[in-house]
């Protein structure tokens, strides 16, 4: 079984060919080429674990498994990352251990790269204004996700930790775009043609009040029961893609959205695969909000899981663990 650090897959795979596995990975998922994703969340004391699974059986049959804590005092208690987890990957022809690997590369840019293919079919094409809320690792991938599909020149960015925004805005200032951490956070999302929400939030902080009128929204931050970022007044008003409806039933700011009566499952648009498949469309028209309900799915892990996993034994890197 083949052992994988976080530095050892930060190499293996460029942010395009993330974008790409996952792009397949939905696909499959819509054309019935996977193994139906499953979903654990476990809460503790001062955070929680989430499990995700998911397998695909095309070009070759892999499962994985990834076990993510989320504790989100740890970096000003312990030093340490906020969120921590691995993944197992098995061959899901025979069931064998293949690969063991740090889960936070993978995790990172395979949510970017659903964000970069929802950004395809749900933005406008002409968008050029970005909201980020949630200035940490996330939010960075998720304006890399924007900026690889649209042209964005102007960025506002947001966090409740106003030196995290700061720091994050120097960034961008660094790559020669145009950023303000506004006063009134809101106002600046009215102004943007797009909104990321990757929070930790459990009060629903976005409003219909705060969006215009043809806003594509990726809400990516709601990836339990207890999180939300959306209004549900906002999800009602809003064409909903989901990665997962039926997991998003169960968590994501839907969850919410379906509890407070404003929408049913059935009032879901799509799921991101049937977009990927051509068999529904994206946007219908230039002045609806469209929203994506991205909360995680095992078969975006499972396919950026074994596409390092191939791209390792190519390369050597890694070590070997014998289990028997």
């Amino acid at each position: 079984m083949l052992i994988l650090t976080r530095s050892q897959i930060a190499g293996l795979l460029s942010f395009d060919e993330y974008v790409q596995v996952v792009e397949d990975a939905f696909r499959a998922h819509a054309e019935g080429r996977s193994l139906q994703p499953a979903l654990m969340h476990v809460a503790a004391p001062d955070g929680e674990f989430h499990i995700k699974a998911g397998g695909l059986l095309t070009p070759e049959p892999y499962f994985a498994l990834k076990a993510n804590g989320g504790f989100f005092k740890n970096r000003e208690r312990f030093n340490l990352p906020n969120i921590q987890g691995m993944v197992i990957l098995a061959s899901a022809e025979t069931g064998k251990p293949l690969a063991v690997m740090d889960s936070m590369e993978l995790t990172i840019q395979r949510t970017g790269a659903a964000t970069a293919i929802a950004a395809r079919y749900l933005a406008r094409p002409e968008s050029q204004v970005a909201m980020i809320f949630g200035c940490g690792t996330q939010g960075r991938v998720q304006l890399a996700a924007l900026r690889h599909q649209l042209d964005i020149r102007r960025v506002f960015v947001h966090d409740t930790d106003a030196a995290a925004a700061q720091a994050f805005a120097s960034e961008i200032a660094r790559d020669r775009l145009d950023v303000d951490v506004p006063v009134r956070p809101k106002l600046a999302a009215r102004a943007s043609d797009v909104i990321v929400t990757c929070t930790s939030a459990r009060t629903p902080f976005l409003r219909p009040d705060d969006v215009r009128a043809g806003t594509f929204i990726a809400a990516i931050g709601a990836d339990n029961p207890e999180k939300n970022e959306i209004e549900p007044s906002l999800m009602a008003k809003a064409r909903v893609v989901t990665d997962l409806t039926e997991q998003c039933n169960h968590m994501g700011d839907l969850h919410h959205a379906i509890r407070a009566g404003t929408m049913q499952a059935a009032d879901v648009h799509a799921e991101l695969g049937e977009l990927v498949a051509g068999r529904k469309p994206g946007r219908m028209a230039a002045h609806e909000i469209t929203l994506f309900d991205g909360t995680g799915v095992g078969i975006q892990d499972v396919a950026a899981a074994a596409c390092a996993f191939r791209r390792a034994r190519l390369a050597e890197s890694g070590s070997i663990l014998r289990l028997q």
